[in-house]
């Protein structure tokens, strides 16, 4: 046996890399169900005002709550209800309007099936996701898509392996296509995810992470070198904006501009700020998105960002609070 380092005989990369070729030719076969029912399904959820509801048993059930929160997150306002649970109670979360995926491999799910006479009483849209386009699911729903497998990836013929494979990306395909027909955007997938990474980085502002207040650090023009060295210390942020008697922002100084400063032999107890300073530095606005204030920082080749409000300054950005903040 090669590319496994084991002390049984059996040949698990054989097994692993028959599953594979199953279940990718399982999903080379599923495109031709990417028909006209395929978009009426499409149609029904983007012109709908309910919400969407899908149910599954087992596996199924498995495959329709990553269907729901795929929705969900995408645009459509879904959520998964145990067939189960909504035979003793939770039906009572569906309302007239919304519409029901029900997913079943065989397409006569008991548990499903059951539930059926009630939603067409409640005048609820069926949307089925079954194998067998002949099954009471298939038949009574106002629109089914086939997700026909050639044969499981399980040897046995019964885990359910390609099947859900398939149902999973037509699950898929179908929130994906209403995501573009709905025009959502990358704004609009960070409003439902604003804890997530891409959230941050398209909600979180420069406001939200700026240092304002006694931690901000800044001087007078007037003020010697050392006592602009002793605010930039006291405050640590390896900088100090020098601002005029109404805050309005004229010059800053880094470590980088003491370190040039000390090669030229300049005395720090009689030099004044304003005569080793940068004038007009990089100043951008609070309510600039936070990476965007990225971009600027390294379009700049800075580490620190003068943030300013009606002309005066009102905080300060390292890249460090950028990095922390998850940002970068």
């Amino acid at each position: 046996m090669s590319g496994c380092d084991s002390t049984s005989s059996f040949d698990y990369i054989s097994a692993a890399n028959e599953v594979l070729n199953t279940e990718i030719d399982a999903l080379q076969q599923l495109s031709q169900y990417i028909n006209d029912d395929f978009c009426q399904a499409c149609d029904l959820i983007l012109h709908n005002k309910g919400k969407v509801v899908v149910m599954g048993m087992g596996k199924s059930g498995h495959i329709g709550n990553k269907l729901a929160a795929t929705l969900a997150s995408t645009g459509t306002s879904a959520f998964f209800v145990h067939p189960g649970e909504a035979a003793h109670g939770d039906l009572g979360m569906i309302e007239a309007g919304d519409i029901v995926i029900a997913i079943s491999n065989s397409g006569e799910s008991h548990e499903i099936l059951s539930l059926f006479p009630v939603l067409k009483r409640l005048n609820i849209r069926i949307i089925s996701m079954t194998g067998n386009p002949q099954s009471n699911m298939a038949k009574l729903a106002d629109v089914h898509l086939q997700i026909t497998v050639p044969k499981e990836a399980c040897p046995l013929g019964l885990a359910p392996t390609s099947s859900t494979t398939a149902t999973l990306v037509m699950g898929d395909a179908l929130a994906v296509a209403l995501l573009q027909a709905r025009g959502f955007t990358a704004e609009d997938f960070a409003l439902s995810h604003p804890g997530g990474a891409l959230g941050r980085k398209l909600l979180m502002k420069l406001e939200d992470i700026m240092h304002t207040g006694d931690a901000l650090p800044k001087v007078s023009p007037d003020a010697l070198i050392k006592h602009a060295l002793m605010e930039i210390s006291q405050k640590g942020l390896g900088v100090t904006a020098i601002v005029d008697d109404n805050d309005a922002v004229i010059g800053i100084f880094t470590d980088g501009d003491l370190r040039r400063m000390l090669d030229k032999q300049i005395d720090i107890h009689t030099t004044k700020i304003s005569e080793v300073m940068t004038c007009n530095p990089t100043v951008a606005s609070p309510s600039l998105l936070a990476v965007e204030g990225v971009n600027i920082m390294q379009d700049k080749s800075i580490t620190s960002l003068l943030l300013s409000e009606d002309d005066k300054l009102v905080g300060i950005v390292h890249m460090h609070d950028l990095l922390k903040a998850g940002v970068m």
